[in-house]
């Protein structure tokens, strides 16, 4: 009888342990994951936000802008060689995005897959947690956002906007072994989405050569699924401040070479599967040779939970007048940033 009534409590353990697994607030993508031009900065982009990724980053800088379109694709796996036993996770993300002095359009598509460990609070002899307990699961995140972004001046100096987004969502788990054990296993995973309607809002103050943003995302908060599967977009805020000795990037071709130094902080928290992250960042562009060349670099730093720091690199090549091929890499001990990001824009 006491064996029966020791596995039964052990069962009723492991069960609330998965419970409460599932209902922990879902991974979100930082904004770092999208923008080529912004990851060889370092993640400083939100006062620069001066192409069609402003619709991501900061939609106030879309004002004044010339036309701009981008397609890019980036991907993160940390650690490279995962562990069948985790944690590990994988982060995709594809954009598409055009601008124009008023109006941006604008497709996203990003897919977090994850390796997580689950362990039972009850532990052996000492109390302590006993890992593997409760096995390994399997989890993706998948997000598709369809947005439309308008601007308006205020003044000589100062830009208000806002990006109106469809988002369609979901998130869905699996034991590991049932369905695979591995980061490959956990993107083709079936995720069923919802849809829900979500803003962002951005302002961005220009004092000559020199331009104050900030951004906040998901003002909504929207929440997706019910039950284990619920989760919510996190309301997410950065700040940034740039300068630039000439004409920012999205100048028409021909224009003097310039300098662009840049500094970004996030104001809220952000969840990762690696813990929470609030990232200060700081990068510098520099264009060359009549702007067929632009070189970058940036360096960031995680203020929270599991402190890392980051390095990143990238270029611009001009393959045309007004075509470009981006690329980035970020390295170093923040496990949320590893990764790379390549990407075609034009810029008229």
């Amino acid at each position: 009888m006491d064996d029966r009534r020791r596995g039964c409590r052990a069962r009723g353990l492991t069960a609330a342990a998965l419970v409460v697994f599932f209902a922990s607030p879902a991974r979100a993508q930082i904004y770092e994951t999208v923008g080529t031009r912004a990851q060889g900065m370092g993640g400083a982009f939100v006062a620069v936000a001066d192409d069609a990724t402003a619709t991501w980053w900061n939609p106030a800088g879309l004002a004044g802008a010339y036309f701009s379109a981008v397609f890019e694709r980036s991907s993160t796996t940390e650690p490279a060689d995962a562990a069948r036993a985790g944690p590990a996770w994988r982060g995709a993300a594809s954009a598409f995005a055009v601008s124009f002095p008023v109006l941006g359009l604008s497709y996203y598509r990003l897919r977090i897959s994850e390796i997580a460990p689950q362990t039972s609070p009850a532990g052996g002899p000492s109390g302590r947690p006993d890992p593997g307990a409760a096995g390994v699961v399997l989890r993706s995140l998948a997000t598709s956002q369809f947005g439309a972004t308008v601007g308006q001046s205020l003044g000589a100096h100062l830009i208000i906007a806002s990006t109106f987004k469809l988002v369609r969502a979901g998130l869905t788990t699996a034991t590991a072994g049932s369905a695979g054990n591995s980061l490959d296993d956990a993107a083709h995973l079936d995720v069923p989405l919802e849809t829900s309607g979500d803003l962002d809002i951005g302002a961005m103050a220009l004092i000559g050569r020199t331009r104050l943003g900030v951004s906040v995302k998901h003002v909504n908060e929207p929440a997706f699924g019910d039950g284990a599967s619920r989760f919510v977009l996190a309301r997410q805020a950065r700040a940034g401040l740039a300068f630039s000795t000439g004409p920012f990037s999205t100048a028409p071709r021909g224009t003097a070479d310039s300098l662009t130094v840049a500094i970004d902080a996030d104001l809220t928290k952000t969840a990762t599967a690696f813990g929470a992250a609030r990232h200060l960042a700081a990068g510098v562009e520099v264009s060359l040779l009549g702007r067929h060349l632009a070189l970058r670099g940036g360096a960031g730093i995680n203020t929270v939970g599991d402190v890392g720091s980051s390095a990143s690199a990238g270029l611009s090549l001009a393959l045309q007048p007004s075509v470009s091929l981006d690329g980035a890499a970020t390295f170093g001990s923040d496990r949320s940033r590893k990764g790379w990001a390549v990407g075609l824009r034009l810029t008229i």
